[in-house]
């Protein structure tokens, strides 16, 4: 019997100028894609994701955890200004 578990995790959608979203998944290093418009940039998300997981179980690695990851905001004020 095969056993399956949920497993969730953060992407993050960039818009790109030239039309369609980069997708990236920060806890998995080098976990990037591209879709032209929001569904196909999730179909292509979670392809991108189920590759990189068949991967590190075939290397017998460790499938990291979403839990450790979390996305926030930071505030700054910036001078526009040129000298």
């Amino acid at each position: 019997m095969i056993k399956k578990r949920l497993l969730k995790y953060t992407a993050i959608y960039n818009s790109e100028p030239e039309g369609g979203f980069t997708v990236t998944v920060p806890v998995l290093p080098g976990c990037v894609t591209y879709g032209k418009d929001l569904k196909e940039a999730e179909k292509m998300a979670k392809d991108a994701i189920r590759l990189y997981l068949e991967s590190l179980k075939a290397h017998k690695e460790p499938l990291p955890e979403n839990s450790k990851s979390f996305i926030s905001f930071i505030d700054l004020e910036f001078s526009q200004t040129h000298a």
